[in-house]
């Protein structure tokens, strides 16, 4: 088996032309050659008509139901490199990517990462969408050490995922892994101008239900094994984040001096997005999670 000195996780859940403009741009790297593991949950269809287009992408075949979370846990134990690194199958990342990012953990980092800009700019609802989800991890970021990282533009020392392997277990998203790495002492590190894009195009329904299910996801998994009474408490206060987290976003795009024009625009869309995401987790604090973790795409 070739030796690759970075292993790349890609959770597959959405079509297969997302993912192609992914591998592309992994597989055209001026650097080291990654070592790609596309955990699908799509089915054999898709598992076939990817292996007959990328054949030297390693493919891990996942029930329909298993959540992102479970596929990166699936990716990472599978991975061979020294380095591992974590993407979406939607983001695209620049063509020094794998030196860049191994020069960071030649360095010292344990774990470094990047900003993410929007590469979906043909339609309003994709910039609004993009601009709900990711206006904290646009550019520019603050350089150097960090108390949080993006989780879908990140490599990691594989020695030091193993020491949080079971974790991996936990279903959570990255957060809960790197605020348990932070306080462990794993030093985590920003980089502003290792800059991947994110090219995801949604319709208006899609996004609203993906936001919803989001938040549902994340609001149940936060108060799992709670009291009735504190649940019942958390969701009431939820019914005030749709005007904290519009203003956010207008904050944050504000504060970073770019995209300006297009968050104007964006401004009536953001108001049912941000209604979903505060609806979401409502039902999450008071109904759980339920299923909606493993719908997320």
């Amino acid at each position: 088996m070739k030796h690759h000195q970075i292993s790349v996780v890609v959770p597959c859940t959405n079509a297969l032309s997302d993912f192609r403009a992914c591998a592309t741009a992994l597989q055209s790297q001026t650097g080291p050659q990654p070592e790609i593991i596309a955990v699908i949950r799509l089915g054999p269809e898709f598992t076939s008509r990817l292996e007959a287009e990328f054949p030297t992408i390693r493919t891990i075949s996942v029930a329909a139901d298993t959540t992102i979370p479970q596929m990166r846990a699936v990716g990472i134990r599978a991975a061979s490199a020294d380095a591992i690194g974590v993407l979406e199958d939607h983001v695209i990342v620049p063509r020094d990517w794998t030196e860049r990012m191994l020069g960071e953990i030649a360095a010292g980092s344990d774990v470094v990462a990047g900003p993410v800009d929007n590469d979906a700019t043909d339609t309003l609802v994709d910039w609004a969408a993009f601009l709900c989800e990711y206006s904290a991890v646009l550019p520019p970021l603050n350089d150097g050490p960090s108390d949080w990282l993006p989780g879908n533009n990140t490599v990691y020392r594989s020695d030091v995922l193993k020491r949080f392997d079971a974790l991996l277990d936990d279903g959570k998203w990255e957060n809960h892994l790197h605020d348990h790495m932070r306080a462990e002492g794993v030093s985590l590190t920003l980089r502003n101008d290792i800059i991947s894009g994110h090219r995801m195009h949604y319709t208006f329904g899609l996004y609203l239900t993906q936001r919803y299910l989001y938040s549902k996801s994340f609001a149940g998994a936060r108060v799992r094994g709670e009291a009735f009474g504190k649940r019942i408490l958390m969701g009431l206060f939820a019914f005030a984040l749709p005007p904290l987290v519009y203003f956010r976003v207008v904050r944050n795009v504000l504060s970073k001096g770019r995209h300006i024009r297009q968050l104007l625009l964006s401004l009536p869309l953001l108001v049912p997005f941000s209604l979903s995401w505060g609806l979401g987790e409502v039902a999450g604090y008071w109904f759980g999670a339920g299923q909606s973790l493993s719908r997320v795409r």
